[in-house]
């Protein structure tokens, strides 16, 4: 368990308070700063997990509709007790938390993306059944509104109107002559909740009336006059009408609000705690927090974790590593003051916390932080005047509790250790704790400004040296944290930049013992060939990072190269099939020319016959012709083409032409083409028109649904020179969608095609992209 007065230490307070100021109501602002670590893994999980569904829905542009409410833990205790009654004032403290709660209800209870919000306050309903009531009863001020009921609202009616009647009659009164001359003033008040007048006091008894009060000096008798005070009795009855009913409306409301006490405390509760989860999930945005690894093992693992702290107050923080493992459970941290070491432990200590209790931490995501049962730490000056205790006397005193305390499953932190006494005693005292320590299984992570400590350190299994950067040239700390070496203090250089005289710095490092100076120049060297190492490790890692990209550019350009083979091999194969299938397109073309070449000559020579025929006919039945506009539509006359008489149905004597009907034919020719009516018809016409109906004609649609390409070229190219020979204009290829592979070879295959003049996809009526239209030549 980890004490109040860690927590202080570590100023985790001031996490929750600036946490706490997201809150929406007093008892989650409270709930905030109450937050303590968690006993289970599950619980800490469960908590990270409701956090980051929240931030989710921010991250959608969503957030929770939480507005100020009221605690109300309070008033419902007070209306448990059957009878009891709460003021106006009181009920008005309900409507903000009821409407926050159904806002709330009708914002979660259709998503499905947040499980873990809808288990922790899926059953908030906001009690529409007693929200709307109390939004009719009471107002902000905690007035009774005359919505609460219709009753009220008639009773209020009345008696503003009865006081209107009364106040009208005062009015008249003090104007009347035979009264006006009593009167000290002509105003009309109340005294007593009654309606009077001000009456001088010698006159009192000229003005039938009685008298309820007297000013202060003594002169004015304030009057009720007769005539109204039956007025005003029944307005003392309407008050007090009104009065019953506020009263019943108020307990009736109470008593709801007693029948559903247990579901709103509990509904209550469930709002707070979801109001909580939103104040840390608003704090982890406001510092950009990462959900954390929680590692029930010995292992400590920031990643670019930064002191929330310092980030808050806006400056400029530098960005921690730190790795704590079975294998390597100390860490010993040395270096220059105002270098950033007790920030680093701090940090490692605070994000801990954090992390126990549920909370996102800021630092990079992968950060893992161990879940220890305790965090002790000693930090800062614990010098106790009160048990007059030396500084060295507490520290030892504290670090003695730290030990008896201290296990596996606690992280220790020690700032400053072996401080406050004779250097090389102190150096052996904080040797021996950390030995203690390890053996006992810590996480331990110490600062100290000692260097007899670093020997130790670096030679003891499971135990690490660590340094806070610094700037020799600049002689500036650079707060950033390097494991592996230690550091040296620069105490000399930092007292000559900060103005200590020259002579005085050279006298104290003469003072400075031969071995001390030799250790601080062996450092040096071994943090000058540290860096030569770390340049050339670059300097490697470069060149393998070169070498990885050669091979992925090699491995890529092998690729490409299959890629254009195989494409060149496909458009070969491509360009010889077009080849193939151009060639079948060319010789099914000559042979159809060729036969249409026969066909035609054989048309030519039937029309000669047939005009020769038509010819001798004409001599042997000589037609009467017609006079010029005699035309006229519905009658019948001679067709010459036809030889027989038809029926004109249409004329349109501007063109010249007609539209004729015989038998089951219909024509249009022209007038000249027309004579007087001779009542034969021709046989030899109608035989040849019935065998002209009855040849058969090409459809003009062809259905390739279910074949495969190639059948379906092959079909399409019969149905094209079918369609050529019978001189049809326009066809309908239909090839439905599909994947598309039929309709893309379809039109593929039209395109260039030596019969086909254009061709497009259907409109909508005809089929859409299903359908090719094709036009012929």
């Amino acid at each position: 368990m980890i004490s109040k007065e860690t927590l202080k230490r570590l100023e985790f307070d001031r996490i929750l308070e600036t946490a706490a100021q997201f809150a929406h109501c007093e008892a989650s602002h409270t709930g905030v700063l109450n937050i303590a670590p968690l006993a289970e893994k599950s619980q800490m999980e469960l908590r990270l997990g409701l956090i980051e569904e929240i931030r989710t829905l921010t991250r959608l542009g969503i957030s929770l509709k939480i507005a100020s409410f009221e605690d109300i833990r309070g008033l419902i205790r007070a209306v448990r007790p059957r009878g009891s009654v709460l003021a106006p004032i009181e009920l008005q403290r309900f409507i903000p938390t009821l409407r926050v709660m159904a806002a709330v209800s009708a914002q979660l209870k259709f998503r499905t993306d947040i499980p873990l919000l809808l288990a922790e306050a899926g059953h908030i309903t906001g009690f529409a059944d007693l929200l709307d009531p109390l939004e009719h009863t009471v107002n902000a001020e905690g007035e009774i509104l005359d919505t609460a009921s219709r009753l009220l609202a008639d009773l209020r009616g009345r008696k503003k109107g009865l006081t209107a009647r009364i106040k009208k009659r005062l009015e008249e009164i003090v104007r009347e002559r035979h009264t006006a001359i009593f009167l000290q003033d002509d105003f009309i008040t109340q005294r007593s909740g009654r309606w009077v007048i001000p009456v001088r006091m010698d006159s009192k008894g000229m003005v039938p009336g009685v008298v309820h009060d007297v000013s202060n000096t003594g002169e004015t008798a304030f009057m009720e006059p007769l005539e109204i005070i039956g007025l005003a009795n029944e307005l003392e009855n309407l008050v007090a009408d009104e009065r019953a009913e506020e009263i019943r409306v108020i307990r009736q409301i109470c008593d709801w609000i007693r029948e559903d006490a247990d579901l709103l405390s509990d509904q209550f509760e469930a709002l707070v705690r979801l109001d909580i989860l939103n104040c840390i999930a608003l704090f982890s945005d406001k510092l950009r927090c990462e959900t954390p690894v929680l590692s029930e093992s010995q292992q400590l693992s920031l990643k670019g974790a930064r002191h929330p702290i310092l980030t808050l107050m806006g400056k400029e923080v530098v960005p921690l590593d730190l790795e704590l493992s079975e294998e390597s459970r100390v860490m010993v941290v040395t270096g220059p003051n105002t270098g950033g070491k007790t920030i680093a432990i701090k940090n490692a200590g605070l994000l801990s916390v954090m992390a126990l209790c549920g909370m996102p931490v800021p630092a990079l995501p992968g950060t893992v932080l161990p879940l220890v049962d305790n965090i002790l730490v000693d930090i800062g000056d614990e010098q106790s005047i009160a048990e007059s205790l030396s500084t060295f006397s507490a520290h030892i005193s504290q670090i003695s509790s730290i030990m008896a305390l201290a296990g596996r499953g606690t992280l220790v932190l020690l700032d400053e250790l072996g401080t406050g006494t004779e250097p090389g005693q102190g150096a052996a005292i904080a040797c021996a704790v950390l030995q203690q320590l390890k053996i006992q299984g810590a996480l331990v992570v110490a600062t100290t400004h000692l260097t007899e400590i670093i020997g130790f350190v670096q030679r003891e299994q499971g135990m690490l040296n660590a340094a806070m950067a610094f700037d020799r040239e600049r002689l500036a700390p650079l707060y950033r944290l390097v494991v592996g070496e230690p550091g040296e203090s620069h105490a000399l250089e930092i007292a000559r930049r900060y103005g200590l005289p020259e002579h005085v710095v050279n006298f104290a490092r003469g003072m400075i013992g031969t071995m001390e100076a030799d250790f601080h120049a062996l450092l040096r060297d071994l943090k000058e060939k540290r860096a030569q190492l770390e340049r050339k490790l670059d300097d490697l890692a470069e060149r393998e990072s070169r070498i990885e990209r050669g091979e992925r550019e090699l491995s890529a350009r092998k690729s490409e190269a299959e890629q254009l083979v195989k494409g060149a091999r496909e458009k070969g194969y491509l360009e010889a099939q077009e080849v193939i299938r151009k060639a079948r397109r060319e010789v099914n073309a000559i042979i159809e020319q060729a036969r249409q070449d026969k066909a035609r000559e054989a048309r030519a020579q039937l029309d000669q016959a047939e005009e020769q025929v038509e010819k001798v006919l004409a001599e042997l039945n000589p037609v009467e012709e017609l006079p010029p506009g005699q035309v006229e539509v519905g009658k019948s006359y001679f067709v010459k083409p036809l030889n027989t008489d038809g029926l004109v149905v249409s004329l349109d004597a501007k063109a010249g032409r007609a539209r004729v009907r015989a038998g089951s034919m219909e024509l249009e020719v022209a007038l000249t083409a027309l004579a007087k009516k001779t009542g034969k018809e021709a046989k030899v016409q109608q035989k040849r028109h019935q065998q002209q109906e009855e040849r058969p004609e090409p459809a003009n649609s062809i259905n390739l649904l279910g074949m495969r390409v190639e059948e379906a070229l092959d079909a399409v190219e019969r149905y094209l020179n079918h369609a050529s020979l019978s001189h049809t204009p326009e066809l309908h290829i239909v090839h439905g969608k599909g994947t598309g592979a039929l309709m893309r070879g379809v039109r593929s295959y039209l395109n260039g095609h030596p019969l086909v003049v254009s061709f497009r996809p259907g409109e909508r009526f005809e089929g859409g992209e299903g359908v090719t239209v094709v036009t012929l030549r």
